[in-house]
């Protein structure tokens, strides 16, 4: 089994629990070979937490190009943990990497897809930012309307990106997901 992180929003968390789960293709984060050799020294736990971070990351871009949300779940980040068969994840390629290192605005280390659906059943846990955690939605929205200026190199939109990663996303078990939504 191999533990996938799926980013998403509310909106896309919402859709996939009603459908009851992930469709196939859904773009994914996990432990991969440029993770590890990222990492050298870091033991699974310490891989599968910068998989989880990628995703996290790449859950601001969705929040950027999810204009239909409403403006209440605009600002929280939200990422899946799923087990699936090691046989259906498919790595993507590291493209966008610059001197090593990720740029953080595509061609994560940890990018992957799951070619099957992934249903509710094999989903563990759900991860998002607290709805009463002020200064990190804060900081979600600062970063989503930096993405733009980021990818140019900016370094104040480059920092607000950092600013976001700090606040850790909380965890919660599958049974509150309809509190969530």
């Amino acid at each position: 089994m191999t533990r996938v992180y799926l980013p998403a929003t509310l909106g896309i968390l919402g859709s996939a629990y009603a459908a009851g789960g992930f469709e196939a293709g859904h773009a994914a984060h996990a432990v991969t070979p440029a993770i590890r050799e990222w990492y050298v020294e870091g033991d699974v736990e310490e891989l599968e937490y910068a998989a989880f971070t990628e995703a996290t990351a790449a859950s601001l871009h969705l929040l950027a190009a999810d204009v239909t949300s409403d403006v209440a779940a605009a600002d929280r980040r939200v990422v899946v943990a799923a087990d699936v068969d090691d046989a259906v994840v498919r790595l993507v390629p590291s493209a966008g990497l610059v001197a090593g290192e990720a740029t953080g605005l595509g061609g994560w280390r940890s990018a992957a897809v799951v070619s099957v659906p992934v249903p509710v059943s094999g989903w563990v846990s759900v991860h998002l930012d607290p709805v009463d955690d002020v200064a990190a939605r804060s900081a979600v929205r600062a970063a989503v309307t930096a993405l733009p200026a980021a990818a140019d190199g900016d370094d104040d939109a480059l920092f607000a990106l950092d600013e976001a990663e700090a606040h850790e996303l909380a965890w919660f078990d599958l049974t509150e997901i309809p509190d969530l939504l």
